[in-house]
């Protein structure tokens, strides 16, 4: 079977408040389109300074957990040096380092491998851009 590969950038407006927003369901979308049963790996990568990308449960309180760790881990005060945007802003700089801008996941058959609960989710924590971009990559 000869390798593929797709790729597709999405928009997602996540808004002016700090977010676990789930791609999952776009995930699985772009994959039914370009995969056709092969098995591969699904890239994800978001092209910013202040987003990361998690794998995680949502909507049992574990994406309100993940926020309120990283306020804990990198608050608002200002200490930071980078000093624009926002009070706090550069708490958004340092979340890259903790939550990556990319993950890697199995496809398998064309169906995207995650565990029962598990969600692949943009985490925003940067309240000045509410319009962010996600690259799907899959390589067969």
């Amino acid at each position: 079977m000869a390798d593929i590969f797709a790729s597709r950038t999405i928009d997602v407006t996540t808004g002016d408040r700090e977010t676990v927003h789930d791609l999952t369901d776009a995930c699985t979308s772009f994959l039914g389109e370009v995969a056709r049963g092969r098995s591969g790996l699904l890239n994800i990568f978001t092209p910013h300074a202040t987003a990361g990308l998690a794998v995680i449960e949502t909507g049992a309180g574990s994406d309100e957990d993940l926020l309120q760790a990283l306020a804990s881990l990198l608050p608002t005060e200002a200490r930071w040096r980078h000093r624009h945007g926002s009070p706090g802003h550069g708490r958004d700089h340092v979340l890259p380092a903790i939550v990556p801008p990319h993950a890697t996941l199995p496809v398998i058959d064309g169906v995207l491998e995650l565990g029962t609960w598990q969600s692949v989710t943009l985490v925003d924590t940067n309240k000045d851009n509410p319009e962010r971009q996600v690259r799907l990559s899959f390589l067969g």
